[in-house]
């Protein structure tokens, strides 16, 4: 992954190929007066000439499609299909996403960690907080890239392995990451900001007949620590319907990622199998780290969610919501069946290893009077 160009994160955000940052800093004011035809002109305006857009880099043309992004949410936030609009912008989309090996519009890696900080940000509103959650997205995916290494490494390691419990004990550190994100956001973004001022900027964009979600945190992909440690062989039909809907717009290495692995072992099946040779009351100490290990970044992964389903439940709120599913296409309750799964998962490993604790006899009575 170190020499993946998706990664040069400097590069990206520095790269301005459309020369837009001029153009791209009265969006806010665009976007405050619902202004259509200035919207309309600007995306016209910024689409380069194919033939110059197939020589750009992949880090060029990831700044490219960041920038024309902003466009995108912004007219359909109005009430208008961009390539409606502007018909011409679909080749130049379908180029820049072969050239990038991702989906034909932005995603979440664009908006955030793409994105420049300062004043070069790209912004729907230019409001402080908008900026705010964008920092407490942009901060987990160094972690979150860290984790799919760690991932690859435990998928060959089994529980009596020395390094199993370690690697565990990495993810979790990284796991930690999002909950820091969650609790950032949880004080500094309103549910009413979020449900009535930003969420219409992350709608889905018609492109080549197809419709693409926009680039919101619900695209944080978490699922490669799920599919390692429980998913990829304790399948769940809508967990899996998620998956299929939001895999594509993981990076390309994190969809490779997921295919090799989807039909593998998981971790909590390596343990539970382990755990069930043990005849002994005691567990080996190895097997016995790697169990605490493991329950841990479930604990880890339960926080996680059970703080996000208490933002969801604001933002979607009856009173508050404009919108049914949340911006990756989602219910709340989808939410709340995956943290149900993650907890049946911790529960299973704690189980697991109930039996292998020792008890401490008590103490014989003392003699009693007659």
């Amino acid at each position: 992954m170190l020499g993946d160009p998706r990664h040069r994160t400097e590069d990206i955000r520095a790269a301005d190929p459309l020369g837009a940052d001029a153009l791209l800093a009265a969006v806010p004011a665009m976007n405050e007066r619902a202004d259509t035809a200035a919207l309309t002109v600007a995306l016209r305006a910024l689409l380069p000439d194919p033939d110059r857009a197939a020589l750009w880099s992949v880090c060029g043309a990831a700044a490219a499609m960041r920038d024309l992004g902003i466009l995108l949410g912004s007219l359909k936030r109005h009430g208008v299909q961009p390539l409606t609009a502007v018909p011409e912008a679909l080749p130049v989309l379908e180029l820049l996403g072969r050239r990038t090996d991702m989906v034909p519009r932005d995603t979440v890696h664009h908006y955030t960690t793409w994105n420049p900080v300062g004043p070069r940000r790209r912004s729907y509103t230019g409001h402080p907080t908008e900026a705010l959650l964008q920092e407490a997205v942009r901060m987990v995916f160094p972690a979150l890239a860290g984790a799919l290494d760690d991932c690859a490494r435990l998928t060959g390691l089994e529980p009596y392995d020395p390094g199993f419990a370690a690697v565990l004990d990495r993810i979790a550190r990284r796991v930690r990451a999002m909950v820091d994100s969650i609790d950032l956001t949880v004080a500094g973004v309103s549910p009413e900001y979020f449900a009535l001022t930003l969420r219409p900027y992350f709608e889905e964009v018609e492109v080549g007949g197809r419709d693409y979600l926009g680039p919101a945190a619900a695209q944080v992909p978490l699922w490669p620590i799920d599919l390692t440690l429980w998913q990829c062989d304790r399948p769940d039909p809508a967990y899996d319907a998620f998956l299929a809907e939001s895999v594509p717009y993981a990076l390309p290495a994190w969809r490779a990622f997921h295919a090799r692995h989807r039909g593998g072992v998981s971790a909590v099946s390596k343990l539970s199998a382990a755990v069930s040779w043990e005849g002994a009351d005691r567990l080996p100490p190895r097997l016995a780290a790697s169990a605490e290990a493991l329950g841990r970044v479930l604990r880890i992964l339960k926080t996680f969610r059970a703080r996000h389903i208490g933002i969801a439940r604001k933002a979607y709120d009856d009173d508050v919501r404009l919108y049914e599913e949340g911006s990756g296409g989602a219910p709340v309750a989808l939410l709340r069946s995956i943290l149900d799964l993650t907890r049946e998962n911790e529960t299973m490993v704690r189980r697991a290893t109930v039996r292998h604790r020792p008890t401490v006899a008590p103490a014989p009575a003392g003699p009693t009077a007659a």
